[in-house]
């Protein structure tokens, strides 16, 4: 008798997708929450080993899979712990991150992650809540994954809309043409779509390539560019950089200046640093807009034989 054909697995119950600002129910990753103390909470995720955009790469998790868990921890956590409306913005104001790249090895360890986060300092004013600075310790499988730091600040609509004047709504404008993207290969990446650099004539320099009919980088309408992506264009051109040997980002340092606007071009300039205490690889890259600095990372690499598979300094 022929063997049966295996059941797909069923789908994983995860959080309402209006708790981390996504319009996709297939983009959420975080499948539930608890307070451990008045300022303390674990949260759970749930990485897919078929995402379409972070794919796993040499048996291994995208180390960025692990950002978009923590970036839905945002929205997650001001809602439901910290009395924020909806309606009201979230605006990055620096992460840091650095993991430990066995733990993203997709077949030893379960594709759940635990998160322990720690608010180290709520900010209100008015009786609102207007910045969050949180602590994120991940595991999987009980195993040390990540540490993470970030800091973001939150805006009412009106004072957004201030802000942002003439771009709140940007997202109305035409679309700007496509630029070509640089080959994906160059990019560790499969298909062009997912390419977010294009080449420039000026050595060391990349632009910004910015689809806003991409459906995951851009999962919503919104005003400017994604923080995501901007993450992404990092990793990207460290690749780009060290090309054709297989790196893993294993840390990143962002500060985020101002917005990344939609409709004028975005160059990233890189520069070579020492490398870090244990002898790995750092590159600082400056992202700028009209000769000014929107966002600067300091990315931190390992190199992945991609014969054995093994780590190396």
């Amino acid at each position: 008798m022929p063997p049966l054909p295996a059941c797909p697995a069923p789908p994983v119950a995860t959080v309402p997708r209006e708790l981390v600002h996504k319009t996709n129910p297939d983009e959420v990753l975080l499948t539930g929450w608890h307070r451990t103390a008045p300022d303390a909470f674990t949260v759970h995720a749930h990485w897919p080993d078929d995402h379409r955009f972070y794919e796993v790469r040499h048996g291994l998790h995208d180390p960025l899979i692990l950002s978009e868990t923590i970036r839905q921890i945002f929205p997650l956590l001001s809602h439901t712990a910290y009395d924020v409306p909806f309606g009201h913005h979230l605006l990055w104001d620096h992460y840091r991150f650095t993991l430990h790249p066995a733990a993203l090895d997709a077949a030893l360890l379960p594709p759940t992650v635990d998160l322990h986060v720690s608010c180290l300092e709520a900010v209100r004013r008015g009786g609102r809540t207007t910045s969050l600075t949180l602590l994120i310790r991940a595991f999987r499988g009980g195993i040390p994954l990540a540490t993470a730091h970030t800091r973001f600040t939150i805006q009412t609509p009106a004072v957004y809309r201030r802000l942002r004047a003439q771009y709140a709504d940007a997202h109305l404008w035409p679309a700007p043409q496509l630029a070509l993207p640089v080959p994906p290969a160059r990019v560790a990446r499969t298909h062009a779509r997912d390419v977010v650099l294009s080449p420039s004539q000026t050595p060391g320099r990349h632009r910004l390539r910015i689809d806003p009919q991409h459906r995951i980088l851009f999962d919503h309408p919104v005003d400017h560019v994604p923080g995501m992506l901007l993450l992404e264009a990092a990793r990207q051109t460290a690749h780009h950089l060290h090309h054709p040997e297989p790196i893993v980002p294993i840390a990143m340092d962002c500060r985020f200046h101002r917005y990344v606007e939609l409709h004028a071009p975005c160059w990233i300039d890189t520069q070579q640093l020492p490398p870090d205490a244990q002898g790995r690889p750092r590159t600082t890259l400056t992202f700028h807009q009209n000769n000014t600095p929107h966002l600067t990372t300091t990315l931190t690499h390992q190199r992945l034989d991609s014969a054995s598979s093994t780590w190396h300094g």
